[in-house]
């Protein structure tokens, strides 16, 4: 299991341009489209508490994501793997940096490159946003975030308590009318 964790987080790294929210793209094909071992809200889960945490998301999404299929060690596995290639192409370009650094050629592929990774964020954030918005105050919910956040400058350590109360008292009423229905 650690050997396949490594090998599928190698492979996230080796294609990961524009961030972790790529990865979270190729974790949402693979593990909730494909294998079916993670749902939608999972993986919302996993990048909610991911983003929440000091360090890097997709490194703390890495680790839950390994913990969780095969403990401490998986973690570590996932981590490793998805670090692997990113470092050894680290290490190439830092080498040779001031001949990269004003070269066409090189300025326009990446450019290319974001070009086409856009798609595949927004595509990731697409179904977690439909994942998020189960019940209809979680949307006011965000909207409240949002004007928070862009109009007030409230910190995201501010903005992810709130929203886990908020969150814990939404459920918490759904559950009760559930249980009211239920019983009706």
């Amino acid at each position: 299991m650690l050997i396949k964790l490594y090998m599928q987080f190698l492979k996230f790294g080796s294609f990961t341009f524009g961030g972790g929210w790529s990865i979270v793209a190729q974790m949402k094909a693979l593990y909730v489209d494909s294998e079916k071992s993670l749902t939608d809200e999972e993986l919302l889960d996993l990048t909610s508490i991911g983003r929440s945490l000091p360090g890097t998301m997709i490194g703390n999404i890495a680790m839950f994501y390994g913990h969780r299929v095969a403990g401490f060690l998986g973690g570590i596995a996932c981590v490793i793997g998805m670090i692997t290639v990113p470092m050894i192409v680290l290490m190439i370009i830092t080498s040779f940096y001031t001949a990269f650094q004003h070269n066409i050629w090189v300025a326009s592929a990446m450019r290319g490159v974001r070009t086409a990774v856009a798609p595949v964020i927004l595509s990731a954030l697409m179904g977690m946003i439909k994942s998020a918005f189960k019940v209809p105050p979680c949307v006011l919910v965000a909207v409240l975030m949002f004007g928070l956040y862009f109009f007030m400058r409230i910190s995201a350590v501010w903005l992810v308590i709130i929203g886990a109360v908020l969150g814990l008292v939404i459920c918490e009423y759904y559950e009760r009318v559930r249980k009211l229905d239920v019983t009706a």
